[in-house]
């Protein structure tokens, strides 16, 4: 049973849990101490692509256990959030992303059409295509608003890094000259629904993650305590270069003592 006078964990998926199809073993250890320890945790991540029941089977699949759909808070969740609060009235909606981003939308009450939507939503899909990608753009052209899910430029996978969301939405944004709003790490947004649905404040959050520029930054900019583990994107080197600074910088989630950091 979780303990609430503990601090919950929110653990990054991709890099700190496992890269692409590949457990990281360290992360199912912290996993099932939490659970073993009553320490509530979420996983909170930029990646739009997975429902959150697709994201416990991936899981499943890797050796996790105990993790549950109410486990996850992604940044397609988010962004419809967030778009569904800017006008009661614009519910028509168009997305490039995967069932994670059709889920989010249709959870918040959009109708999917690209019949003159009043939103373009731009989350991760590793199948989209060049005219996948110009019919995005003739839509946002039209009027309707770009809504990027996240910012990350790269991602680590197994033996290398592959492109983030950040760089298509980044590519719309040079496209149109339309910004989209900062939603997924290190951006506010994210970090506000995901205490909204915990039931917490942020002093009563920790962030685990492997990447500086979204996990820890989203920690350091809004005073959350954070957990760099350097099983991902960026290593200790990158700090000092980056100036985004952790709290507790780890190898591996194994050195990490998260009955203390969690009740203290």
């Amino acid at each position: 049973m979780e303990n609430k006078e503990m601090k919950t964990v929110l653990f990054d998926l991709d890099g700190t849990m496992y890269r692409g199809p590949q457990p990281i073993e360290a992360g199912i250890r912290a996993v099932e101490f939490c659970h073993a320890h009553g320490i509530p945790y979420l996983f909170l991540t930029n990646n739009s692509m997975r429902t959150p029941q697709e994201n416990v089977e991936h899981m499943t699949k890797m050796g996790y256990r105990h993790v549950k759909p109410e486990h996850f808070v992604n940044s397609a969740m988010a962004a419809a959030g967030y778009a569904a609060g800017l006008d009661p009235a614009k519910r028509k909606a168009w997305f490039i992303g995967m069932n994670g981003m059709k889920e989010a939308l249709l959870d918040e009450g959009f109708e999917i059409t690209d019949d003159n939507p009043d939103y373009v939503f731009i989350g991760l899909d590793k199948e989209a295509d060049y005219a996948k990608y110009s019919k995005a753009l003739g839509l946002l052209l039209n009027g309707a608003q770009l809504i990027g899910t996240n910012h990350d430029r790269i991602l680590a996978k197994p033996g290398g890094f592959e492109v983030g969301n950040g760089s298509i939405v980044t590519m719309f944004e040079y496209a149109t000259s339309k910004p989209s709003p900062r939603i997924g790490k290190p951006d506010r947004p994210i970090l506000e629904y995901a205490l909204k649905k915990a039931g917490i404040s942020k002093d009563e959050a920790i962030l685990v993650g492997d990447n500086l520029e979204t996990d820890v930054a989203l920690g350091y900019n809004n005073k959350v305590q954070t957990v760099f583990v350097q099983s991902g994107v960026h290593h200790e080197e990158d700090i000092h270069r980056l100036k985004i600074y952790p709290d507790l910088c780890v190898k591996s989630l194994d050195d990490v003592d998260f009955l203390r950091l969690c009740e203290g």
